[in-house]
C-alpha cells in the first residue's frame, strides 16, 4: 500500500491514526489507495470484535426521531434472541459521519451491519458489500440486489392518513410537506394523492411546500392556509411528520381556529417528540420495533448462510392511531350512581 501511494509505511500509519499530522494532499492520496485496494484497518478495533464475532453494528440517521429509537429497540431485542451483541451509532443526519461509522464497524470485523439512513447511502453500501460484510438497509429502498432491505410501506402511510380524513367527512385536504425531496416523503405523497383520487368528485387536495419536514416552517404553511377564503379553505391537514403536524396545530390555535372543529390535523410518523401538545395528535404508527426485529433476522440468516443467502425485501405495514386532533375529544363517561343493596327509592 505504501509503495502504491509513493509514501513511507509510517506515513500510511499516520494517515490511518493521526491524519492531522499529514499534509491534506498526502492524506487524500493515501485514502484513495486504501479505497482502491479495499483495505480495512483493524488494529484499533480488535477489542470490539474478532474475525468470528457475534457482534453486529447498527447505524441510524437520527436518534432524536423515535422511529429510529424503536428500530434500535427491536433490533436489540432480536439480537439478544439470536445470541448476538448490538452496537448502535447515530450519524446525526450527517452522511460523512454515517460513512465513518460504517468504516468503524468494518474495522471492528463485525459479523454484519444494519443501516437506517434518510437519503441514498450508495457509497457506504457499496464499500461494505465490496468487503463481503452482510448488510441490511432499513427504511430506504436502495434498489440494489446485493443486500437485504426492510421497509415500511410509506405509500400506505399517506393513503391511511388521507383516507382517515376523508372518512371523517373532510372534503378539502391539504398535504403539507417538503415536497419531492426524501424518498419516504415522495412515497407518502403518492399515497395521499391516491386516496383523494379514489374518493372521486367532491374531494380536493392542496399541496403546500414547507421546505423542511420539521416544524420550523409551520407558520408559513398556516399563513398560506388562512389566506384562502374560509369557504374554500382546507378543512383537513395531513402533515408529513408529527413534528410538523404538532406545530401546525399550535399555529392554528394561535390564529383563533379550532382543531379539529375548523381544521382537522394529523402527522404521519408516530414521533414521540410531538406528543406533548394540548391536543393529542392523530398519526400513523410506522412499527419501528417490528422493522428492527425483521432486519436482525435477515442479517442473522445471511451470516449463517454465507454466499448461499438469497437477498430479499421485507415490507412492514403501518397502522392508524386516531387521537383528538382529527376525531375530537372522546367524552369521558360521567360518574354512575349505584343503589346499595337493601336501599329503597321513592315511588318504588
Amino acid at each position: 500500500m505504501a509503495a502504491r501511494a509513493g509514501v513511507s509505511v509510517g506515513t500510511v500509519s499516520n494517515v490511518l491514526n493521526h491524519p492531522g499530522q499529514v499534509r491534506p494532499a498526502t492524506v487524500e492520496k493515501v485514502r484513495a489507495v486504501i479505497e482502491e485496494l479495499g483495505f480495512t484497518p483493524n488494529a484499533n478495533a480488535r477489542s470490539l470484535a474478532g474475525a468470528d464475532s457475534r457482534t453486529i453494528g447498527l447505524v441510524v440517521v437520527d436518534l432524536r426521531n423515535t422511529l429510529f429509537v424503536d428500530i434500535a429497540r427491536g433490533a436489540q431485542r432480536e439480537a439478544a434472541a439470536e445470541g448476538m451483541n448490538l452496537l448502535v451509532t447515530n450519524s446525526d443526519s450527517d452522511d460523512s459521519l454515517q460513512d465513518a461509522h460504517l468504516e468503524l464497524f468494518e474495522s471492528a470485523r463485525v459479523s454484519g451491519v444494519l443501516l437506517a439512513p434518510l437519503s441514498d447511502p450508495a457509497v457506504g453500501v457499496q464499500r461494505v458489500r465490496r468487503h463481503g460484510t452482510p448488510l441490511v438497509v432499513i427504511n430506504y429502498d436502495t434498489g440494489r440486489e446485493d443486500c437485504c432491505t426492510v421497509l415500511v410501506d410509506n405509500e400506505r402511510v399517506g393513503h391511511l392518513a388521507a383516507r382517515h380524513m376523508i372518512e371523517l367527512g373532510r372534503r378539502r385536504l391539504a398535504w403539507v410537506s417538503e415536497l419531492g425531496a426524501l424518498q419516504p416523503v415522495q412515497q407518502r405523497q403518492v399515497g395521499v394523492r391516491r386516496a383523494v383520487r379514489e374518493a372521486g368528485r367532491g374531494v380536493g387536495l392542496t399541496e403546500i411546500d414547507t421546505q423542511h419536514v420539521d416544524g420550523s416552517h409551520a407558520r408559513t404553511a398556516v399563513e398560506r392556509l388562512l389566506a384562502v377564503p374560509a369557504r374554500h379553505r382546507p378543512d383537513a391537514v395531513v402533515a408529513v411528520t408529527d413534528l410538523l403536524g404538532a406545530s401546525i396545530v399550535q399555529e392554528l390555535q394561535e390564529a383563533g381556529l379550532s382543531v379539529p372543529g375548523d381544521i382537522a390535523v394529523m402527522g404521519c410518523d408516530h414521533d414521540a417528540r410531538a406528543w406533548g401538545g394540548a391536543i393529542p395528535l392523530t398519526t400513523v404508527r410506522l412499527e419501528g420495533e417490528e422493522m428492527g426485529v425483521a432486519a436482525v433476522r435477515l442479517l442473522a440468516e445471511e451470516v449463517a448462510e454465507g454466499g448461499g443467502h438469497v437477498h430479499r425485501t421485507v415490507v412492514v405495514q403501518p397502522s392508524l392511531l386516531v387521537r383528538e386532533s382529527s376525531a375530537g375529544r372522546v367524552p369521558v363517561p360521567g360518574p354512575t350512581t349505584t343503589r346499595a343493596l337493601g336501599s329503597t327509592r321513592r315511588g318504588v
